[in-house]
């Protein structure tokens, strides 16, 4: 009989031990949001308070009850791809695209991960989603339609100069948007009756060689893409910041 009650007791005892591990085996694991962005931390504070403070609203605090894995390109958009890919890898509950080059390559890296981005492109246009209404795979989001105000942005410059019929255009040819910008202000630039001279830059080698040419060819005014077109290291901006923000000019 005593024997029985020891085993007993051993058994009743192991099994309580057993029960907080169960309960904690059976909790649900913390979601996790895989961020994505083409720029840097520096240069988007301010949508990133946004975004947790559109977290909050919905009852998710980072580190409490959700996990946010941020990958940021540091303004070098090759780096995209693999640093997508690495969020697919981790197995992320949903991918935040702040940007048109993010976008792209989180849907290049997933079809099945629910992906929601920011965007100042059509997303229809850059085959993102099959329509403003019904978005369809697994991409959806919102469109501010910056491309779709170059040409206004183009209007407002012959206004300023209304006596302007040749017009330097300084884009970056890497970055995705560019050519829908482009269309839109070629199509504005005839309108008006304006010829636009396009200049692609990269580098800062090639920033200076075009402004070497504006200098000779003596453009009526300059037309520059809205995106930043290049961020060297040790970048001074006209505003004296170090880091440059997204809006800077700079100087090298």
């Amino acid at each position: 009989m005593d024997m029985k009650r020891r085993e007993f007791i051993t058994l009743l005892g192991g099994t309580a031990a057993a029960w907080p591990l169960a309960a904690v085996a059976q909790q649900p694991a913390m979601p996790v949001i895989g961020f994505l962005n083409s720029q840097s931390p520096d240069t988007y504070a301010d949508r990133l308070r946004a975004f947790h403070r559109g977290l909050k609203e919905t009852d998710y605090v980072e580190n409490e009850n959700v996990t946010v894995l941020y990958r940021w390109a540091e303004n070098q958009i090759d780096r995209l791809p693999e640093l997508a890919a690495d969020l697919v890898r981790r197995r992320v509950a949903v991918i935040v695209a702040g940007n048109t080059p993010s976008v792209l390559a989180a849907k290049a890296a997933t079809t099945t991960i629910p992906t929601v981005f920011t965007i100042g492109d059509d997303p229809v246009r850059l085959g993102l989603v099959a329509s403003l209404a019904r978005p369809g795979g697994n991409l959806t989001g919102i469109n501010f339609f910056n491309a779709e105000l170059a040409a206004k942005r183009l209007e407002l410059l012959r206004q300023l100069v209304p006596t302007a019929t040749r017009i330097a255009a300084l884009v970056n040819p890497v970055n995705p948007s560019t050519e829908a910008m482009l269309i839109d202000v070629q199509s504005a630039a005839r309108a008006i009756g304006v010829q636009i001279e396009v200049f692609n830059v990269r580098t800062s080698a090639e920033i200076n060689a075009a402004f070497a040419t504006f200098a000779r060819e003596r453009p009526d005014a300059l037309f520059i893409g809205r995106r930043p077109l290049h961020q060297p290291a040790g970048a001074t901006c006209h505003s004296g910041r170090q880091p440059c923000n997204s809006g800077d000019v700079f100087f090298t």
